[in-house]
């Protein structure tokens, strides 16, 4: 995890940037409609949102993906620094893992999105009685889409949340029944070059799950709380069938590179074309581009039967 940036020394600032800011002859905070507003059900409780929000700011890659699906995009004001897609949202220097209050209330939000509670952000904003969802990230399918339906709600979106959602399920169980014949393959997903992985009991799992594919890594899994550090020795051993690299663009993985690794050409995987060179962002989100991880996981099984 990385470090996080206390708050304190910023707050005394913020609500009087945010007064001036937000406040208006009125009193009221950015862009809320006179006596119109909607209850949305998030992981900080009932939270009171404008109907329709005009300044909305996302902290959360998946969110922000989810935000832009379901036609919520033009009220989008600022997004964080790890937002990268689509190309069009506009990407600042806000962190979800360094939230500064201050630079938050700077954009004068009347909703803001996220999906971790770092240093006490929310609490810190609803003093300045701005509205903040904290949607965390997806323990599984379920909790996917009703965070997508929350943000449909939320933004007057709800029709285009139920059609984003509904699409994903149909596309998802086409993908699996494609696949029926992947039950019994094992696999290995890695997380980094440190042989970092995922259990059946995480939601990447789960998605692998869908499939009836085994996961090399649950009998590794003793105390890391379903993120297991697996040994090299133990994973040619359990020489899976199929090997999910979730580490491209941070680490710089891919075939290629796992040949070089002392005992992995041997693997079956890596000899008979079953190494599966995923987009880390699109394999670690739980928003509308779900759909691309299944799709990727579906063909690699087809390849393999």
């Amino acid at each position: 995890m990385r470090p996080v940036r206390t708050l304190g020394a910023v707050m005394a600032i913020g609500v009087v940037t945010f007064a001036a800011a937000c406040g208006g002859d009125d009193g009221k905070t950015g862009g809320t409609p006179d006596g119109k507003a909607v209850t949305v059900q998030a992981a900080n409780g009932a939270v009171s949102v404008p109907a329709k929000p005009k300044r909305i700011v996302s902290l959360s890659p998946t969110h922000t993906e989810t935000l832009f699906a379901i036609g919520a995009g033009p009220q989008v004001v600022a997004v964080d620094d790890y937002s990268n897609y689509p190309a069009g949202a506009p990407r600042t220097k806000l962190s979800g893992f360094k939230p500064n209050a201050e630079a938050i209330i700077a954009h004068k939000p009347d909703l803001v999105v996220l999906s971790d509670d770092m240093d006490g952000i929310v609490k810190s904003l609803e003093k300045v009685k701005v509205p903040v969802l904290l949607e965390p990230a997806a323990k599984n399918l379920d909790e996917a889409y009703d965070e997508i339906g929350d943000l449909g709600k939320a933004t007057g979106h709800e029709a285009e949340a139920r059609k984003v959602t509904d699409g994903m399920r149909a596309d998802i169980q086409k993908t699996v029944a494609a696949s029926s014949k992947a039950k019994g393959l094992t696999y290995y997903h890695e997380l980094d070059n440190q042989l970092h992985s995922v259990t059946s009991q995480t939601f990447v799992g789960q998605v692998y799950g869908l499939f009836g594919l085994q996961n090399i890594a649950d009998k590794a899994d003793k105390a890391s709380g379903g993120y297991p550090q697996l040994s090299r020795e133990y994973l040619l051993k359990q020489d899976p069938d199929l090997i999910f690299l979730a580490d491209t663009k941070c680490c710089g993985q891919n075939t290629a590179a796992l040949t070089k690794r002392p005992g992995w050409s041997d693997l079956d995987a890596v000899g008979h074309g079953g190494v599966v060179e995923l987009d880390d962002d699109i394999a670690s989100r739980w928003g509308p581009r779900l759909t691309e991880f299944v799709k990727a996981i579906g063909d690699a099984v087809q390849k393999v039967q």
